[in-house]
């Protein structure tokens, strides 16, 4: 049976089985970089990735961090996972990382932007040149140069993915974290962006992230923030190891046709009132 001009006849159940089942280790041959990688939503998505077969740079400002957990990773995947110290707001210092992890385990495949900062502040009025500057650099500048150095590189090549981990804050901000959502908000026009300039080969999606306990949850308001989540589908926060499937899904061969994606892993807060 075909539905129009140009299309294959119609694949049996079984053929359409056998396409969707996922390959056992999806990201067996890749390269993945993760900034971030040390903790939170990184840590895991640096865990799942090694576990579906991908050599994995790990990179934060803290090289010691990411040795201990690039160690541990190695231990119980086999996979090679190196340590790299970065600070992601630092425009000359990623050049020279991309060439770093490629000296080590081949060029980049996969680049997940995950790394991000929301410093508190007193009021909005109160919130300094620094501060907005350094938001600014972690949350924006530094996704957009290590896209636009890695994808180059990718689309030179055989193409490759990127990921970009945004919040769901860049559609429902507050008082309390607007230069972050500021920021983030930016980075889904960047996914628009550079999916267009360097499609077809190379594929940029993001996540919208809800409200994860890592790190940062010590010093939420668990009262408030409980009742706040009675409201949600979820009526609760996720936890970090919940992030991965999303991260997978996108990075991996499932998701070929999916680019300049927004996809919220939140709980359904987006849904909510």
């Amino acid at each position: 049976m075909t539905t129009g001009a140009g299309v294959d006849e119609q694949r049996t159940v079984a053929e359409a089985v056998a396409a969707a089942r996922p390959p056992y280790e999806p990201l067996a041959g890749r390269t993945a970089l993760i900034t971030g990688g040390s903790r939170g939503l990184g840590r895991e998505i640096a865990i799942a990735f090694a576990a579906a077969g991908a050599d994995v740079a790990l990179v934060s400002r803290k090289r010691e961090a990411c040795e201990a957990l690039a160690g541990e990773i190695a231990a119980a995947t086999g996979r090679r996972v190196t340590a790299h110290a970065a600070h992601v707001g630092d425009w000359d210092r990623l050049g020279t990382l991309l060439d770093e992890v490629a000296e080590e385990l081949g060029e980049v495949d996969v680049l997940v932007n995950n790394a991000g900062i929301a410093p508190l502040y007193p009021s909005l009025d109160e919130v300094t040149e620094d501060l907005f500057d350094k938001v600014i650099a972690v949350n924006l500048k530094g996704p957009f140069r290590l896209m636009a150095a890695a994808g180059r590189r990718m689309a030179a090549r055989d193409g490759g993915v990127i990921l970009n981990i945004s919040s769901i804050a860049s559609s429902r901000p507050t008082a309390a974290d607007l230069p972050y959502a500021a920021a983030k908000a930016a980075l889904n026009t960047l996914t628009a962006g550079f999916a267009q300039e360097y499609g077809p080969t190379v594929r940029v999606n993001t996540i919208l992230a809800g409200p994860f306990f890592t790190d940062i949850s010590k010093a939420w308001d668990m009262d408030a923030f409980g009742a706040m989540a009675e409201e949600w589908p979820a009526q609760r926060g996720g936890d970090p190891s919940e992030i991965t499937g999303a991260a997978l899904y996108l990075c991996g061969p499932a998701a070929s046709y999916t680019t300049g994606a927004l996809l919220a892993v939140d709980g359904g807060r987006l849904a909510a009132p």
